[in-house]
């Protein structure tokens, strides 16, 4: 897997890799448990083990450590959603994306800059590198999902509600976005492209789009 581009993409690895540990020692600590029954207490003859009612301690551990397993990893998963869904104060670039059937829209309102597509190719985001990016995603129409695989994130655009993320571009680079949400038939036709750019390279490419605006 390339390295994610954006720092809250390694929020969300740290979490899945936390969580890919902790399922390999549970699972760890169940087969050794089978492991040792079936060993401990294989058949040895034909008379009867203890009738036993039960073990009150063992019974308190196995329905104790569950829920607390399970509480560890809900606490971790609330911590990194809310590092990934935070929101910076004062992002360095704000660019708006409006999805419809079936394409993209992306403004600039700082810059007055707009990329719209004309049916055919595939509109472009340039973006500087080193900066944190204020992604505002609307639709149109029907739902859809904004996602680039290499920012490890995935946000969805729903009718009536305005969803904020940022993402801070550590590299420099071109990645291929999709829409991840089926949104009819031609839901193949929305893939779009990110290149993050050095900044001088961001700041020629605004002046060119004004220009040819």
């Amino acid at each position: 897997m390339p390295d994610p581009v954006s720092d809250q993409g390694h929020d969300v690895l740290d979490l899945w890799r936390g969580s890919v540990l902790a399922a390999l020692v549970v699972g760890a600590v169940v087969w050794g448990l089978i492991i040792y029954t079936l060993l401990r207490f294989r058949r040895r003859n034909d008379e009867l083990p203890g009738q036993g009612p039960g073990n009150v301690k063992a019974e308190l551990a196995y329905s104790a450590l569950p829920v607390l397993i399970v509480a560890v990893l809900f606490g971790f998963t609330v911590l990194t959603q809310e590092r990934v869904t935070a929101v910076s104060g004062r992002p360095d670039l704000r660019v708006e994306v409006v999805a419809f059937q079936w394409s993209w829209e992306f403004r600039y309102p700082d810059q007055g800059v707009a990329v719209t597509t004309d049916g055919v190719s595939v509109p472009r985001v340039v973006l500087p590198a080193g900066s944190t990016v204020r992604f505002t995603l609307t639709t149109k129409d029907v739902n859809h999902a904004f996602w680039v695989p290499e920012f490890l994130m995935k946000r969805d655009l729903i009718q009536g509600v305005t969803n904020d993320v940022d993402v801070t571009l550590s590299e420099e680079g071109t990645w291929r976005g999709r829409c991840a949400e089926f949104c009819g038939l031609y839901h193949w036709r929305m893939p779009f492209d990110v290149a993050s750019v050095p900044p001088d390279e961001f700041d020629r490419w605004v002046v060119e789009q004004r220009a040819a605006a």
